[in-house]
């Protein structure tokens, strides 16, 4: 399971870096190489809201809230 953990954990860490580009320089990197909220753009984001809350809830289930070790 700790290896879905650390999965989980990369692709929230994908997403909150594109949030970052996104609050400080207004470029959504996910809309520049998919297209502003096409299928696969939506398909990314989606991605990234499951991830974390199946990141939260298993890492609290194990008891290792984003511990990653």
């Amino acid at each position: 399971m700790n290896i879905v953990i650390k999965i989980l954990a990369i692709i929230c860490l994908i997403g909150a870096l594109n949030w970052g580009l996104i609050g400080i320089f207004g470029f959504d990197l996910v809309a520049a190489i998919f297209g502003p909220m096409s299928l696969l753009s939506r398909l990314v984001y989606s991605l990234v809201g499951l991830s974390a809350i199946l990141l939260v809830v298993l890492s609290i289930r194990e008891n290792k809230l984003l511990s990653l070790n």
